[in-house]
């Protein structure tokens, strides 16, 4: 499969505008979602074989494998359903925002492929939280679907930091019953402020009203939902120190390490299209901030790990510093759609070795 896309679908792809192939990739996605005969055989044929099937069972959810598909690829909800038949083991979807936003002027999204770097400033656009619960409503829910389905929350453009709470929580309320679990993105630098969020200041407020709202489901006999806060790379020791106090205090179930960076190493520095930076040079600093986060918690608090990942080595790197779980986006583009399959095989036998 590998060799297939090399040849034929990269070329084809890689001759389009990135955006317009992003938005190609998803639409075929979405209709090979819609063909389940075909996706229920390509479920089974990217299956992990008996011997080495290890599911991951983590915050009461089954994944059966340690490989997921990070948010920012399927942020309408359209292309999900057809994630397993792929190889992955969980998916994201979103960001979403509470108000239907068009997301920033184009072009905003632009592929390296010697570095294998993306650079974007896409601006959380998507159809809003509603149009996606409506969407959400008519496919199976949590319990019946073979992958994890995570929804990864953002605030909308026009609403102030002051009443960024009343935004999530919008959005929390329309979309719980739908997730398996859900993630606060706190950390995409193409919402402007929205990194602000991050400062204990403005992050106590905002998760604390969002665990309530969880706890008040459960106590309505409706489930509680394990909720993830994403990070970025460009945080200091200290600040995720202050952010690591916040989700102890307030009992958040996991971080998600991490988001696209602002940094611009090597050649990157004479780059000067804004946005977060995701791909290959990113690969060791999310792994540093993933050993951290597992040592400063003594690896109590589940991490998924982002960044970076373009080979079996470099996922395991971020397994072996402490991460429960990896997602992969950027190199997905570079390596393929069946990329996650090979990802979660090499990881596998690895594992069995």
């Amino acid at each position: 499969m590998g060799w297939l896309y090399e040849h034929v679908g990269k070329p084809l792809f890689f001759r389009r505008d990135a955006e317009a192939a992003h938005e190609l990739a998803v639409s075929a996605l979405a209709r090979l979602g819609r063909i389940r005969p075909l996706c229920a055989l390509l479920e089974k044929l990217s299956q992990l074989p008996a011997d080495l099937y290890r599911p991951v069972e983590c915050l009461g959810l089954k994944f059966p494998n340690v490989v997921g598909l990070a948010a920012g690829f399927d942020k309408n909800g359209c292309a999900w359903p057809a994630a397993a038949a792929l190889g992955f083991g969980h998916v994201e979807i979103g960001t979403v925002t509470l108000h239907a936003q068009p997301g920033n002027p184009r072009p905003r999204l632009f592929r390296y492929p010697a570095e294998e770097v993306v650079i974007n400033r896409m601006g959380f656009n998507n159809d809003g939280a509603a149009a996606l619960a409506a969407r959400l409503a008519r496919l199976p829910g949590p319990g019946a679907r073979c992958i994890p389905l995570g929804i990864n929350l953002g605030k909308s453009k026009i609403t102030p930091l002051e009443q960024a709470g009343e935004d999530y929580l919008g959005s929390f309320r329309l979309l719980a019953d739908h997730a398996d679990y859900l993630v606060v993105n706190v950390s995409s630098p193409n919402t402007p402020g929205l990194r602000e969020l991050q400062d204990a200041a403005w992050l106590r407020p905002l998760l604390a009203a969002l665990a309530m709202a969880n706890r008040a489901r459960a106590a309505a006999g409706r489930p509680r939902r394990p909720l993830f806060l994403k990070i970025a790379p460009d945080l200091s020791f200290s600040q995720i120190d202050a952010v690591l106090g916040v989700i102890a205090d307030l009992g958040l179930d996991g971080i998600i390490a991490t988001n696209t960076t602002l940094a611009r190493p090597g050649r990157f520095a004479q780059v000067h299209e804004s946005g977060g930076l995701s791909g290959r040079p990113l690969q060791h600093r999310s792994t540093e901030i993933i050993n951290y986060i597992a040592r400063a918690t003594e690896g109590r608090l589940p991490i998924i790990g982002v960044g970076g990942i373009t080979d079996a080595a470099s996922a395991a790197e971020k397994l072996d510093a402490g991460a429960t779980l990896v997602q992969i986006y950027t190199g997905m583009i570079f390596h393929g759609p069946f990329f996650a399959g090979e990802l979660a095989r090499a990881l596998a036998v690895r594992q069995r070795r």
